[in-house]
């Protein structure tokens, strides 16, 4: 039997039953049952999350339960998960990504460029924000926190003009209709591993070793280098920060990130291109991309700290 640790919101289950699903298809006589713990990022929910700590709060409990024992493996949203490893566990498999991108969930307007003047938005994301701040300064920014039908509750009671979520949330949980629009990735670019799962287990276990079949490689190698640019410029939910890489099926990996400080004003964007066989390269090389431009700075700035202090 393998025990699959989860949250209790419904696209956490979600993602636990497709993990599950994948594994008996692989191992048609496996029994996989869910085990569902709650984290501080579920509990605490009346604050931003750039408010409360951005150290694993959707993940902590999950991983102490793996460690613990009470549980073979955990299923997490990609995006959610520190970008340093918790000693003793290990990354397991990384399967197929699904859509990467943010949607525009509005009842009268199909393009961002269509929100009135100073129209109210709802987010609960840093990265979100200043994207849409960059874009459009005159937006107003409702702050939105909770799962996937606590946001849509939230905006179908409050009137906003509009709200952004990830497509990726929105299909699975059977919401599709709810997508006025899907943003570019080139221009709106997701949060690292937006559409991805991560499958931690401990290391060296019989689930580790299972799980390997679940690997997508394309996936994989473009969530590493994401995940590698996020710690080099040591971003997280705190600070404006986005990253999508992608396989062009011939060995080669591109990819795109930016940083910003909290309103969009001063924001730094570059590409850079590499190999699949090396994502983490990619990676590093975007990061230096975005230092040269003055990343540094505009972290510095999304945490309020003076810009001419020490790296």
């Amino acid at each position: 039997m393998i025990r699959i640790a989860t949250r209790a919101s419904a696209l956490a289950m979600w993602q636990a039953k497709h993990v599950a699903g994948l594994l008996t298809k692989l191992y048609p006589d496996l029994e996989v049952v869910e085990v569902v713990f709650s984290t501080k990022g579920d509990r605490v929910i009346d604050k931003p999350l750039a408010d409360i700590g951005d150290k694993g709060l959707f993940t902590k409990e999950l991983e102490r339960a793996l460690l613990c024992g009470e549980a073979d493996l955990a299923v997490h949203s990609a995006k959610d998960v520190p970008s340093l490893e918790v000693p003793g566990l290990t990354l397991a498999a990384i399967p197929e990504r699904g859509p990467s991108c943010d949607a525009l969930v509005s009842r009268h307007y199909r393009r961002l460029e269509d929100l009135p003047h100073r129209a109210v938005v709802g987010t609960g994301s840093l990265r979100r924000e200043a994207l849409l701040l960059s874009m459009r300064p005159d937006l107003r920014i409702a702050p939105l926190r909770g799962n996937v039908p606590t946001r849509l509750a939230r905006y179908d009671s409050e009137g906003w003009d509009a709200m952004i979520l990830a497509v990726a949330g929105l299909f699975r949980l059977g919401q599709h209709e709810r997508v006025a629009a899907e943003l570019p990735l080139e221009t709106f670019i997701p949060a690292v591993g937006q559409g991805a799962l991560y499958v931690q287990a401990r290391e060296g276990s019989e689930a580790a070793a299972l799980l390997a079949g679940l690997d997508h490689p394309a996936t994989k190698a473009a969530v590493l280098a994401e995940r590698r640019f996020m710690a080099r410029m040591e971003g997280g939910c705190q600070v404006p920060i986005g990253a999508y890489a992608r396989t062009d099926g011939a060995g080669g990996l591109s990819m795109i990130g930016f940083v910003s400080d909290r309103g969009g004003r001063f924001m730094v964007r570059r590409e850079a291109a590499g190999e699949e066989r090396a994502p983490e390269a990619l990676g590093d090389r975007l990061a230096d991309l975005v230092i040269e431009g003055g990343g540094r700075e505009a972290l510095r700035a999304a945490r309020g700290v003076p810009q001419d202090c020490g790296s």
